[in-house]
């Protein structure tokens, strides 16, 4: 949350919408190609074992938790909604047997998506100290 009532240093600021923005542009984007549901979306979530029918309301979770990640009011729930839902990501990734690539990048997109939250907000940061 950027709030002025708990300071962040500009570059951390920056830093964080960055952070915060790389990932939210990708699932936007994924989630948008689940509501349209493109030959290759469909082919896609097919081939991991998921039926059709649940394209959709994927695509409908996945745009509802990055868009509660994108207020800062809701930023915190935004993020644990979407750290559920790229676990499931790698869990169904992993159960499948696909190469390293496919389970490290929504870990990386959780990363990047903690890491955004943490460098924006003094109160994040205050509730899990990192130390040197």
């Amino acid at each position: 949350m950027e709030s002025t009532q708990f300071p962040v240093s500009t570059k951390a600021l920056w830093g964080g919408r960055i952070a915060t923005g790389l990932p939210a542009l990708f699932l936007v984007f994924d989630s948008v190609l689940k509501l349209v549901k493109p030959a290759p979306v469909v082919e896609g979530t097919v081939r991991l074992g998921y039926p059709e029918s649940v394209i959709i309301p994927l695509g409908i979770v996945l745009l509802s938790c990055t868009v509660l990640y994108l207020i800062p009011r809701t930023s915190v729930l935004g993020a644990i909604l979407l750290t559920g839902y790229l676990g499931g990501a790698v869990a169904t990734h992993v159960r499948i047997g696909q190469g390293p690539f496919e389970p490290i990048f929504p870990i990386a997109l959780g990363v990047l998506l903690w890491g955004g939250l943490y460098l924006r907000d003094v109160r994040l940061r205050a509730l899990i100290p990192l130390r040197s």
